[in-house]
């Protein structure tokens, strides 16, 4: 008996997914809720579950086809079924000697890898079926390829030596690739222009000393560690600055629908995390209630379940503000872009040491830059100024963030 997969509901207002990849091909046996399919929203990835046991039959629609919440995607045959195919390649296998069909395999693996995978695995050429994958139900990742690619060289230094006679016949060779566009890129890309065309933007610049905070955070990170289970990290302390400075310039928390002005009393804040496909931005809401544990609890599971592909739809809306940390990939400085309906978004930079002047002597600091782009239809120059020098002077002082000043 046969049983169709269709598109599950994926959630309020989306009626339609791309699909990423399959994660089962036909004739492979699948166990009632295991995934078959990766669909690509605007926001996350959705695995399709098998509603019931048996083996993966037709796949209906390819990989990167559109389709909507209802539609037949899949026919999984029974688990009576399951023997049939099974058993065609058994009885086949002493009849067909040529064992060597069996070296197609990791070619076919590597057609099933997701878009971003498979480019990584073209680019660094690494073998996909000798990697040992990290992501869930132990699939292939970005992060795997890239990690396999540089641990390569060193191992296969001497294997390497035939590589210099194939390198001559590349050198004069111009490649091309076109890849197409996932829905979350789509979706990134236009939201992005939406936001240069409608929003009047502006960044506002400043430097904060993170001494007293390094220097906290070396203090107290094992005792932190050790009472909270996360690590002390710096994204809890400018969480914490930024809802303080929201509450006492609230247009910075606010946003424009149609010709009314919506003020927040509250602090629901995104912050970007890196997913394998691209950055995600989940929300913390409630924010200002949290305290700076409760703070990295929620990002590092954020960044834990972004990894493994988790993070649910409703997680990702709502935001009142956004914190994006481009320091960590070496950034110095930026301009970020507003994610609408907001009115604000703080960008952080890497950590250098600068020299600065304190006490009229020159002295090394370690230094961040700061950037506050905002919109300035809702929020003037003298309140992003006036926001951004509250974060730099939490964050130089973080006994303000205890005492609320």
């Amino acid at each position: 008996m046969a049983t169709e997969v269709k598109v599950p509901v994926l959630g309020e207002s989306i009626t339609e997914a791309t699909v990423g990849e399959w994660l089962k091909n036909p004739g492979d046996p699948v166990r009632v809720d295991e995934p078959i399919a990766s669909l690509e929203t605007d926001k996350v990835s959705v695995e399709v579950p098998s509603p019931v046991a048996g083996v993966m039959g037709e796949q209906i629609v390819k990989v990167g086809d559109t389709v909507e919440v209802g539609a037949v995607i899949a026919i999984i045959a029974g688990e009576g079924a399951a023997a049939a195919p099974a058993a065609a390649p058994a009885a086949a296998a002493p009849a067909a000697t040529p064992a060597p069909a069996a070296a197609p395999a990791p070619s076919a693996d590597a057609a099933a890898l997701s878009p971003s995978v498979r480019r990584a695995v073209l680019e660094t050429g690494v073998d996909p079926s000798t990697v040992q994958g990290t992501g869930k139900d132990g699939r292939l990742t970005k992060d795997d390829v890239i990690a396999a690619a540089s641990s390569k060289p060193a191992a296969a230094a001497p294997a390497a030596a035939p590589a210099p006679a194939a390198a001559p016949a590349a050198t004069g060779g111009r490649k091309e690739e076109r890849v197409r566009m996932t829905r979350l890129r789509q979706t990134v890309a236009k939201r992005l222009k939406e936001a240069q065309n409608t929003a009047a933007m502006l960044t506002t610049f400043n430097d904060v000393d993170m001494t007293a905070v390094i220097e906290a955070r070396a203090k107290y990170k094992d005792l932190f560690e050790k009472k909270h289970g996360v690590r002390l990290g710096f994204m809890g302390f400018f969480v914490k600055a930024a809802c303080m400075a929201l509450k006492d310039i609230p247009g910075v928390n606010g946003s424009i629908e149609g010709d009314e002005i919506v003020y927040h009393d509250y602090c629901d804040v995104s912050v970007a995390v890196s997913a394998p496909q691209g950055l995600v931005v989940p929300v913390i809401r409630d924010a200002q209630d949290l305290s700076v544990a409760g703070i990295e609890r929620t990002i590092g599971d954020f960044g834990k379940r972004a990894k493994d592909g988790t993070l649910k739809m409703d997680e990702m809306k709502g935001g009142t503000f956004t914190i994006s940390n481009g320091g960590v990939f070496g950034s110095l400085m930026s301009t970020p872009i507003i994610n609408p309906p907001q009115s604000a978004v703080l960008g952080l930079h890497r950590i250098e040491d600068r020299p600065v002047v304190r006490n009229g002597q020159v002295v090394v600091r370690p230094m961040m830059y700061l950037a506050l782009s905002y919109d300035h239809r809702l929020v003037d120059g003298r309140e992003a100024v006036t926001f951004l020098v509250a974060i730099k002077n939490a964050i130089e002082d973080p006994t303000r963030l205890l005492i609320d000043l």
